[in-house]
């Protein structure tokens, strides 16, 4: 199974979309249906929660998706900090740690900075396309 790290962007993308055919909002659906295995952090949860309300989520919403992580999701606490290259947006850092901390395949993300630093690291960062045609390829 697939351990994958969500980057807040892909977050913001799926809960902001209305689009019943949104690509953001149909690896929700998957994750949801026990596709994939989503790891989180603390560091991670608290990037999720302020950049949906900042993105006009409604606070009930992620309140929602809070819980569903707790339930459906992995915790993953930080144990290991030292990164070999640190990506150019600190904002950034929680997740690589938690993909490595976390033994994750994928970092799925929009971030260029983050695919700056993909070599650097032992799981795949990809977007959100190429994610999806691996979990529908299963």
């Amino acid at each position: 199974m697939k351990r994958s790290v969500l980057d807040t962007n892909v977050v913001v993308a799926a809960e902001g979309s209305s689009a019943t055919g949104s690509p953001n909002r149909e690896i929700m659906d998957r994750w949801r249906a026990g596709e994939f295995l989503w790891l989180y952090s603390r560091g991670t949860v608290l990037e999720y929660i302020e950049k949906l309300l900042e993105h006009g989520i409604a606070e009930s919403d992620v309140r929602r998706l809070v819980r569903a992580l707790g339930v459906l999701g992995e915790r993953v606490e930080i144990e290991f900090f030292h990164l070999r290259r640190y990506p150019a947006d600190a904002d950034d850092i929680a997740f690589v740690l938690c993909a490595l901390n976390g033994h994750a395949t994928h970092l799925v993300t929009y971030d260029g900075h983050l695919f700056d630093v993909a070599h650097e690291y032992p799981f795949v960062v990809c977007n959100p396309l190429c994610f999806l045609a691996e979990l529908r390829a299963v």
